[in-house]
């Protein structure tokens, strides 16, 4: 199987804590490192986690809050202090862009790589595409502008089964086409079956990420059918009128989001310092869903597993 990764950087919420680092996370797929907000101390965890800082080439900011952001001038400014080439894109909103740009103008003018800003708007879009994955964006509905990411990888190629196409002497030439769906005919005009000469590609992977938001109809029908869900708990059941208050979702929402979307898997996370253990949230949450985890800094998930662990 191609390489899916999710490796978790920060899952804590706006005030710091001792606990948790600010949101971030990098995805690696087929060892091309695609991050998702990049809170204050994110090259360190990149350091420890031994992420490897010339394979980044998206940030993928999700709103303007500082939790979300702080971290990107520094790790920026990294990237030219190691002599990084090539280019860096940042998805931002047009006011972080602005702002990103003339901090780095001002901190670290002479770059060795272009840094590159893609402007995104709280639009449901396909803003990043290669041969491997598609992302696009969704609204949240927070205190400020605010989207969510759904990363899918596109449909694979079927497998060869080798004995059979010995069996039919299929050339060296053919083997893509197989690969790609097609049928194989012979030299004599003779048609066989794609069926018979492959077996099914590997799954096509698909992971949102929704922090921040305050439950909302328009996210669940976003991530409909994805199979790994993250999905922000900033408090549990006795904070539930505090949450809405301020645009949050508590881990039993997050649950009941991960449910009617009919997700695989869910990952907890953005917890508020309040919480000195976060257990609590996740029996809330496996009360609705129980294919739920708690999220931690440090935290690598092969995508590609998706059995369920009932421990």
């Amino acid at each position: 199987m191609t390489r899916f990764e999710l490796n978790i950087l920060g899952c804590g919420s706006a005030t710091s804590s001792l606990r948790h680092q600010p949101s971030c996370q990098v995805l690696n797929i087929r060892d091309n490192l695609f991050m998702i907000d990049c809170g204050e101390g994110a090259q360190l965890e990149m350091r420890r986690m031994k992420l490897k800082f010339s394979r980044l080439g998206h940030i993928f900011i999700s709103h303007l809050h500082g939790d979300h952001c702080f971290g990107l001038p520094g790790l920026l400014s990294t990237l030219a202090l190691l002599g990084n080439t090539g280019s860096v894109t940042v998805h931002i909103f047009e006011d972080g862009a602005r702002m990103l740009q003339q901090a780095m103008d001002y901190f670290c003018r002479e770059r060795p790589y272009e840094l590159r800003f893609d402007i995104i708007t709280t639009r449901s879009a396909v803003i990043y595409e290669d041969d491997a994955i598609t992302v696009s964006t969704f609204p949240l509905r927070h205190r400020v502008p605010a989207v969510g990411f759904v990363f899918a990888e596109k449909p694979k190629l079927r497998h060869i089964n080798g004995e059979a196409a010995k069996a039919h002497d299929v050339p060296l030439y053919a083997l893509n086409s197989l690969r790609q769906g097609q049928d194989y005919v012979t030299p004599e005009g003779i048609i066989v079956p794609n069926a018979d000469l492959t077996t099914d590609p590997d799954p096509s992977i698909s992971y949102a990420y929704c922090s921040d938001t305050t439950p909302s109809a328009r996210v669940r029908k976003a991530i409909a059918g994805v199979d790994w869900l993250y999905h922000e708990s900033t408090y549990g059941d006795e904070c539930a009128v505090k949450a809405r208050k301020r645009f949050h979702s508590t881990a039993r929402e997050a649950a009941e989001a991960a449910r009617e979307a009919g997700a695989k898997r869910l990952i907890l996370g953005h917890y508020s310092k309040r919480y000195l253990d976060e257990t609590p949230l996740l029996e809330q949450a496996r009360e609705v869903f129980p294919d739920t985890m708690l999220g931690n800094e440090g935290m690598t998930i092969d995508l590609n597993n998706i059995i369920i662990n009932k421990d």
